[in-house]
């Protein structure tokens, strides 16, 4: 399901996702905390256990560097329904992108 952000956690997952692809590792907390202007490395932690919980990041716990920002487009889900759409009647459509909506998908 596609989560929505805060603006500070897009924030904090477009760092991550930056960092990684230009160093080949994910970013420390206090990296982060400094990039962002943050104000503890406590803070930091607060808000990926809640970009974790909303599936948002994945971490192993206890590993060093092993953030990973996860796809929230979900393509496969969105192709599904977009086909969908295309051979649904009326009353279908209707269905179809209020559950799209609940999902939080962008048809």
């Amino acid at each position: 399901m596609k989560t929505k952000l805060t603006k500070k956690q897009m924030l904090i997952i477009e760092f991550i996702n930056d960092y990684t692809m230009s160093h080949g590792v994910s970013p420390t907390y206090r990296e982060i905390m400094t990039a962002l202007g943050l104000s503890s490395v406590s803070a930091v932690a607060e808000h990926i256990n809640n970009l974790v919980a909303k599936n948002a990041l994945k971490k192993i716990p206890g590993a060093a560097r092993s953030l990973e920002v996860l796809d929230l487009n979900h393509t496969e889900t969105v192709e599904l329904f977009n086909r969908s759409l295309e051979i649904a009647d009326p009353e279908e459509r209707k269905i179809l992108r209020q559950a799209a909506d609940i999902l939080g998908l962008e048809l």
